[in-house]
């Protein structure tokens, strides 16, 4: 497997609602979905879908919810090998979708807190370690120096934003954050290598700009891990990252203009297509 995923797993509840509510409101939504989410679940699935040999090492609980995380994954055909089980909750969000398409969610972290590092290997055919925020620094270290050890370049999309250990920081070959993780980690970016996502303002990486394709937005809800994993997918197959920001970008850009419904039907070649009769700025 070329891509080797290392994080978190949850099951999600999406409602939509005209508009997120304010303290003390009570807003009428119209549709509740159970989608399959957690960064480090939707990085490896959008990877896989994205044409990577993608394995996950994560945790997830002995519930329902736990079913339905790993049958997502099955279904992506991730190696789910080291896929460790907890004897309680798993990881979920809720998250409301308002009608432009902008999100805010509430994490529970459960099983993830719970993953066992030493458990883990990196696969011998690992070309890229993807990491994220939603586990337990402990881990993040502990998985990067086995794999900086195996010889294989590790990525952290450091998100949400947190204070980061300086020994993790120096395992770490790219580190990815948006416009508002750039803001809280201004102060290690410059000794780091970063690419900036910024929404429909495109991406920032080496002191150049990358515009964004300009799309119909129905849901922004799991954008930024559609284009993490399609960036990993493009560099673990031989592209430069500068190459392959175009292609992560075409990928989120029509993830957003997909329903919930939908999206498990988006490919590389549907990818290839939409950038062929695209064009940005």
């Amino acid at each position: 497997m070329s891509v080797f995923v290392v994080g978190s797993l949850h099951l999600d509840v999406v409602l939509r609602a005209p508009h997120l509510p304010q303290l003390d409101e009570t807003v009428a939504g119209s549709a509740v979905d159970f989608v399959f989410g957690g960064k480090g679940g939707n990085q490896a699935v959008a990877a896989a879908r994205m044409g990577a040999d993608v394995g996950l090492a994560g945790r997830i609980g002995s519930d329902p919810f736990g079913d339905m995380i790993r049958t997502a994954l099955d279904a992506a055909r991730i190696n789910t090998g080291q896929l460790q089980v907890d004897n309680g909750a798993s990881g979920m969000s809720a998250a409301i979708v308002e009608d432009s398409g902008q999100y805010g969610a509430v994490i529970v972290s459960a099983a993830n807190l719970r993953i066992n590092a030493e458990q883990i290997a990196i696969p011998p055919s690992t070309s890229l370690l993807l990491l994220q925020n939603e586990v337990p620094d402990a881990v993040n270290l502990s998985v990067a120096r086995k794999a900086r050890e195996a010889g294989v370049q590790v990525w952290l999309n450091a998100a949400p934003a947190r204070a980061l250990p300086v020994e993790l920081l120096d395992q770490i070959d790219l580190l990815i954050v948006n416009r508002v993780e750039a803001a809280f980690y201004a102060g290690v970016l410059a000794a780091q290598p970063v690419l900036t996502t910024l929404g429909a303002d495109g991406a920032r990486y080496d002191g150049i700009n990358h515009p964004a394709y300009k799309v119909d937005v129905v849901s922004a809800h799991g954008a930024g891990d559609m284009f993490v994993g399609a960036l990993a997918a493009r560099v673990a197959d031989g592209d430069d990252i500068p190459d392959a920001i175009g292609f992560a970008q075409a990928a989120a850009a029509l993830h957003v203009t997909q329903p919930l419904a939908e999206r498990d039907m988006l490919t590389a070649d549907k990818v290839r297509a939409f950038m062929a009769g695209q064009a940005r700025p």
